[in-house]
């Protein structure tokens, strides 16, 4: 049984951008409060991948995960035939901090504009060092999942809906 805990934040400053990016593209079969079902590709300048995910339910900072790589044709034929849109795409950089590998994805289309840092932590209440490049944390506002980005993407937010998280 796989179970993912992670702590997300908006990032403040741009002192990460030194790490090669990986390209993002996912969609979703499914979006329900218990469960979501994310078809995944990844585009390195060496690599692509495709990856089937299942997420259970928010609770707290955890929630199960099931992840399992898919040919990278059957997840193209998905994203551009099953998926709800938009899809979410960004680029990846993981960078190194405090003993961590934190994740900065710089979202692009319908969510261009939206920086997030995640770590993933092995206990929901590990200690962490934030980086100097983190501001406020958004682990526990549902609009900053990432399924969530796909119904009501951050440039369709109001100026009211962004400063509530940087608050």
């Amino acid at each position: 049984m796989g179970q993912e805990i992670e702590r997300k934040f908006l990032v403040v400053s741009d002192e990460w951008r030194a790490a090669q990016p990986v390209r993002y593209r996912q969609g979703y079969l499914c979006r329900k409060a218990q469960s979501t079902l994310r078809v995944r590709m990844t585009e390195s300048a060496t690599r692509r991948q495709a990856f089937f995910t299942v997420k259970g339910m928010m609770l707290g900072i955890s929630r199960l995960e099931y992840e399992y790589e898919i040919p990278v044709d059957d997840a193209e034929a998905m994203l551009a035939v099953l998926c709800e849109g938009p899809l979410v795409e960004k680029d990846r950089r993981r960078v190194e901090y405090g003993g961590l590998v934190w994740e900065v994805d710089e979202f692009l289309g319908d969510n261009a504009g939206l920086i997030l840092a995640e770590v993933e932590l092995s206990a929901p209440d590990q200690a962490i060092e934030l980086p100097p490049w983190v501001g406020s944390e958004v682990s526990h506002l549902p609009r900053y999942y990432n399924a969530n980005l796909s119904v009501y993407p951050y440039t369709q937010w109001m100026e009211e809906e962004r400063m509530m998280s940087d608050a």
